[in-house]
């Protein structure tokens, strides 16, 4: 089984502490649509042996197009890939494009799952990060999204400056109350080049406190299990039978298209992304060639990306597989390097496998570096 990443580069504005691909500017927004079209049916042959189980429309903000570009885009992926009869069809939406019509619009569509850019129930924490839509608009779109949608994602986001503990309860709290059977939560990134680099530098925005963050991951993941959530992905709760096929699929190393600019590709040896520029990615399609950098792994490459993804999931990582696929000097590798982690009790092994504790999951992607190997042995 394989999965389809479609990248929609637009947003109605920039939220400060995103460092994703988009353009506020919809000029362009009709030949950048032709150019994924266009990759769409050119890549169709990296998958002539495998089955399409999800499409994903990511961003940016895909709930910016309408209804027939939306269809046009999947006809386009039934026309040139084998699709399974039932696949996970997801949407990235923002609350502000959610409004009852548009509702109803999208639940007559092939689209099944809806993944909305809550991150806050608190205004204050909205204006902070720019968002578009206000804490109303969250509650309504869910309020209406909930009676057309069963499988629906919602994300949150954690070590907002100024978010006390007892409002990240709350916020938790109130997603809850919609019966929302799967939600991704993550802390608020400072990432280079941002609004909110820049807001922190200057002293008008209270920079993030990493201690608060670990608290608030540990609250959301105590009251989700309370809830009936397994934490199956650092940043993903999900019901039972509700895992975001799509996300697992990056995470149990299985192929992917990334379709659009910026977006990413693997095939399970090799690696590509594409130009992130709309205007550069669009005049390479009108030419009929693919905008992409291709990067082959080597084993060393496979190994650190297995152990990253692995550690982040409730899967972990097998060590059986180590041996199998890398040589028993990468399991011996992994072994000795864990073991000071093993005796912190931030990493146990259970039925061959490599997971983190409780205490060691918000660590994670700091323990995975620290196993990775640099040389081939």
């Amino acid at each position: 089984m394989a999965g389809i990443y479609i990248h929609i580069p637009f947003c109605k504005q920039a939220c400060f502490y995103c460092d994703f691909h988009f353009s506020t500017s919809f000029k362009k927004k009709d030949e950048l649509i032709e150019a994924l079209l266009k990759e769409i049916e050119l890549r169709k042959d990296e998958f002539k042996n495998q089955t399409v189980e999800t499409i994903y429309f990511g961003g940016g903000t895909p709930s910016l197009l309408t209804i027939d570009e939306l269809r046009l885009l999947i006809d386009t992926v039934y026309k040139n890939y084998r699709v399974i009869e039932y696949p996970e069809i997801t949407l990235e939406a923002n609350p502000d494009d959610l409004s009852n019509n548009r509702i109803i619009e999208l639940s007559k569509s092939p689209i099944n799952r809806l993944s909305i850019g809550i991150q806050s129930f608190f205004g204050r924490d909205l204006k902070l990060m720019n968002r578009a839509h206000n804490a109303n608009e969250a509650k309504q779109c869910l309020e209406f999204a909930t009676k057309y949608f069963d499988n629906i994602s919602i994300d949150l986001i954690y070590g907002i400056p100024h978010l006390s503990n007892d409002d990240w309860v709350k916020n938790i709290e109130i997603a809850l109350a919609y019966n929302i059977p799967h939600i991704s939560s993550y802390a608020l990134t400072v990432e280079p080049k941002t609004a909110l680099d820049s807001f922190i530098k200057n002293g008008i925005i209270k920079n993030v406190d990493d201690d608060l963050a670990q608290e608030q991951f540990h609250i959301i993941m105590d009251k989700l299990d309370a809830a009936g959530f397994v934490h199956y992905e650092l940043s993903n709760f999900g019901k039972p039978n509700y895992f975001s096929k799509n996300n697992s699929a990056y995470w149990q190393g299985k192929s992917y298209l990334g379709i659009g600019p910026s977006a990413h590709s693997f095939n399970g040896e090799a690696r590509g992304w594409n130009v992130r520029n709309n205007s550069k990615y669009i005049k390479a399609l009108e030419k009929n060639i693919l905008p992409i950098e291709i990067e082959t792994l080597s084993v060393t490459d496979k190994y650190n990306e297995y152990i990253m993804t692995g550690l982040r999931t409730v899967w972990g990582v097998s060590l059986e597989k180590i041996e199998n696929d890398f040589g028993k000097n990468y399991k011996k590798y992994i072994l000795n390097q864990s073991e000071k982690y093993i005796n912190e009790h931030l990493l146990y092994i259970d039925d061959d496998k490599l997971l983190t504790t409780k205490k060691g999951k918000f660590l994670s992607d700091g323990i995975a570096s620290d196993l990775f190997k640099i040389n081939i042995a």
